[in-house]
């Protein structure tokens, strides 16, 4: 017999079915029985009664009770990290303590793993243990080709308190990008649904009506004529590609976003032409054990040489200060 086990939910299984969740981690517990412990509340999640047809977060407890050993969860498979990858994640850590660790992500790093990403950080972490009997978790986001501002929590009661941080919106996150194009008027407030379109090169956000709330502020820091503009962006809500195809929506694609901006996100003779301009520059939130933790991450060389090749400087201060947070 197994004994009462906790499991947390990682980033891969992040806002899957609970359902899901089993068939995928204990796929020999027939539905019938996940019911059946379901409904006595033998199964929980953060301590609480579920039902299959809720959806997981990141960085929740599972309470899984005694199983056979029919039942019992595949093996984990812990990944060797190549000597090269270690060095790179310890060279990208921005701030470590006995609760979280923030990275400066470099572009072109996928945080997950997919359908043929098998070179992700989630497959890295064991690098960053830094002597802890775990390995830190994925509590949000960025996408591959983003860089900048990401959060590990090293710790199963840190991990529910910043999935929850996020999910409440008392996180405050700022992004730089460089845009095609000068939006007008300089400074607002994108307020736009987005849905997600399936297709052959993935998935994809787009407007609709009936798609989630997605709303964003930006503000044009500086300007090179009308062909590119600096901008810093406020997610208020964090829906996939939310800057992206904002930014594409009000006619300012992402410079080098041609999965939204098209032909239109490019500009003749821009260094790194296929590069995705985006960088998440800082982060401010309440820390699990202590005050709030603010963080910001340099620009990576490769975005640097557009900025200096546009004539742009790196902006002082927060353009949305005088928002509530």
């Amino acid at each position: 017999m197994i004994a009462t086990d906790t499991v947390t939910v990682a980033g891969e299984d992040e806002s899957i079915r609970l359902d899901r969740w089993f068939r995928r981690h204990y796929p020999a517990l027939g539905h019938s029985r996940l019911e059946r412990l379901l409904r006595t509340g033998r199964i929980r999640v953060d301590g609480k009664r579920a039902h299959s047809g809720d959806r997981v977060a990141t960085g929740q407890a599972i309470r899984i009770p005694p199983l056979d050993e029919m039942s019992a969860p595949t093996p984990h498979v812990t990944r060797q990290v190549s000597a090269g990858d270690e060095a790179m994640l310890r060279d990208a850590v921005l701030h470590r303590d006995d609760a979280v660790i923030v990275l400066n992500k470099p572009p072109g790093l996928a945080v997950q793993g997919g359908s043929g990403t098998e070179r992700h950080l989630d497959g890295m972490l064991e690098a960053l243990r830094f002597g802890s009997e775990v390995r830190p978790r994925l509590v949000h986001r960025l996408d591959k080709e983003t860089s900048g501002v990401l959060v590990l929590a090293r710790t199963v009661a840190a991990a529910t308190f910043l999935t929850r941080a996020f999910r409440e919106k008392t996180t405050r996150k700022i992004y730089w990008a460089i845009v095609v194009g000068v939006p007008r008027p300089a400074r607002g407030r994108i307020e736009l649904a987005l849905a997600k379109l399936p297709g052959r090169a993935g998935e994809k956000m787009a407007p609709a009506e009936d798609g989630q709330p997605a709303v964003t502020y930006y503000a044009v820091v500086e300007h090179a004529g009308t062909k590119a503009a600096l901008l810093a962006l406020m997610p208020v809500t964090g829906r996939t590609h939310q800057l992206r195809a904002h930014c594409a929506a009000i006619g300012t694609p992402i410079l080098g976003d041609g999965k939204y901006g098209g032909g239109a996100a490019h500009l003749p003779g821009v260094p790194g032409p296929r590069l995705l301009h985006l960088h998440a520059r800082s982060i401010s939130l309440p820390h699990p054990r202590r005050g709030t933790l603010a963080v910001e991450a340099a620009l990576p060389p490769q975005l640097q040489e557009t900025w200096r090749f546009l004539g742009f400087a790196e902006p002082d201060g927060d353009p949305f200060a005088e928002l509530e947070p």
